[in-house]
Order: structure tokens, then sequence, then C-alpha cells
């Protein structure tokens, strides 16, 4: 059985949409097919992304930038875009039965010394393990 697909998309797709896809896959990837995407992907996934993630036990240096379009002639049950413009040219998915738009800073926009700019990525990262631990519990909820 397939499970039901949840695709995360930001424009960059280099550090918030890689963020929550590796925070879902970590709490309901047993569940659910959990992906990201980005409308303009950059083509890497940023180191300090990774190692944010890292000091919460998640590993997302295997994850890959990807383009939106990848996912468009599949079934995405679920849409979650983690920046205002990604929700601007977010396409309607095949099988799309919620869309989300949960808006979160962009890390790699931080300026200041490295310790400022680390603890930037720390703070979205955490911004972002608030709102979609809110969500877990709702997806936990109605999969009981």
């Amino acid at each position: 059985m397939n499970k039901p697909k949840i695709l995360v998309l930001c424009t960059g797709n280099s550090c918030r949409s890689h963020m929550a896809e590796g925070y879902l896959k970590h709490k309901v990837g047993h569940l659910y097919d959990v992906q990201s995407a980005g409308a303009k992907p950059s083509g890497y996934v940023h180191p300090l992304a990774q190692k944010v993630m890292s000091e919460i036990n998640i590993d997302i240096s295997d994850h890959k930038s990807k383009h939106l379009d990848e996912f468009i002639d599949g079934e995405v049950e679920t849409v979650i875009t983690v920046c205002d413009n990604a929700e601007g040219c977010c396409p309607t998915f095949k099988g799309e039965k919620n869309h989300y738009c949960w808006s979160f800073d962009d890390p790699a926009d931080a300026e200041g010394s490295p310790e400022e700019v680390e603890n930037e990525f720390r703070r979205i990262r955490d911004q972002i393990s608030e709102k979609f631990e809110l969500y877990v519990d709702e997806l936990t909820h109605q999969n009981q």
C-alpha cells in the first residue's frame, strides 16, 4: 500500500523545506511519504540546515534539492508551503486534499557573524519544529 504523500515547498529548497521534511520524516515517516521541493531550487541543501538538524538527531545529509515539477504528475495528498513566495506560485497537485501555508523567515538570508547566522538557523529550526509538532499531533490523532 502506498503511503499518502506530504510535499513541503519553498522557493529554493535548500533550508526551510528540508528542515520540515526531515522533521516530518522523523516523526511520521512510517505513515507518510514526506518529500520537499522548490519553485526555483538552489541545487543544494544548506550545510547549516544539515548541522542544526543534526543537533536534534535528525539527519538530512542525504537530502537533494528538487523542483516541484518532479511531483506534478503524482498523487500528493498534502501540500505545505513554508514561504510566501512558494505559496504564490504553487500549483494544485493531483489528489491534493490539504493545503497549508506556514511561512518562516529564510535563514539563508541571515547576516552577521558566523555564530549569529548559525543561531538564526537554530531559531528557524525551532520554529519549524514547534509548528510541525502541532501538525504531527493532528496527524497522529487522525491515524488512531
